[in-house]
């Protein structure tokens, strides 16, 4: 396949948009047609992956980021046949844990409470962060949570407290495949990451050091690079 006939779908993570992908939506969008889901109206996994496939192409590359690339093994499990490459940031194959399943109703509360904001400085934002803080993944990361607010804060903390385990929708794919990821991830930390390795021997593996959740914004250069690379523009 040329690159004139590839086109790139971008899935963000929770209480993320298009800024997300800023930097990447730029670059490899001088090569090839990019687009980047919106995830605001629904509360499965499998229904995001569901709109995902039906605004996307025929057949597409496929990059997901956290919630996006729990969402992209869902669009996987889903249609196979479509997804040409397939990119996985920052993420977790595994369904959520009981400990991390607990939290889930405080924070819906603390959101629906008013206290997105708080809850984003407090909890949220200083996890995305690597070695060092990075003052445009703050700004950004915020500016997404507000505008996005606290129904689909509460939408897709439920989707992912349910989401099912991926692992073997990952051992059966085949095609080019991406696994990228901050070293200092304190989301989805690199064991995750090199699980997916060992499901998908295939996969070229993308360890940025120093870098935390969100490199898309962090670290750009680095992505787009990567990103390129996979894609063959």
């Amino acid at each position: 396949m040329g690159s004139r006939d590839l086109s790139l779908v971008l899935l963000p993570g929770m209480m993320c948009d298009a800024r997300l992908f800023a930097p990447q939506v730029e670059e490899i969008g001088a090569y090839i047609p990019v687009s980047v889901a919106d995830f605001t109206t629904q509360s499965t996994i499998a229904d995001m992956a569901k709109s995902v496939l039906a605004n996307a192409p025929e057949t597409f590359a496929l990059a997901g980021l956290s919630m996006g690339g729990i969402v992209a093994m869902e669009v996987l499990r889903q249609a196979p046949e479509r997804i040409t490459h397939l990119a996985l940031l920052d993420t977790n194959p595994l369904a959520e844990t009981d400990k991390v399943k607990a939290g889930r109703a405080p924070q819906i509360a603390r959101a629906k409470g008013r206290e997105l904001a708080a809850m984003m400085a407090d909890t949220f934002i200083p996890r995305y962060h690597g070695v060092e803080e990075c003052h445009l993944v703050s700004s950004v990361a915020m500016d997404m949570a507000l505008d996005l607010g606290p129904l689909v804060f509460a939408q897709q903390s439920v989707a992912l407290r349910d989401r099912p385990d991926q692992t073997e929708a990952l051992k059966a794919y085949q095609p080019r495949t991406l696994i990228l990821y901050g070293s200092e991830d304190k989301l989805c930390p690199p064991s995750r990451h090199e699980l997916m390795a060992d499901l998908m021997p295939h996969a070229t593996v993308v360890r940025i050091d120093g870098a935390g959740h969100i490199p898309t914004l962090e670290t750009p250069e680095v992505v787009n690079a990567a990103l390129r690379n996979w894609l063959e523009i």
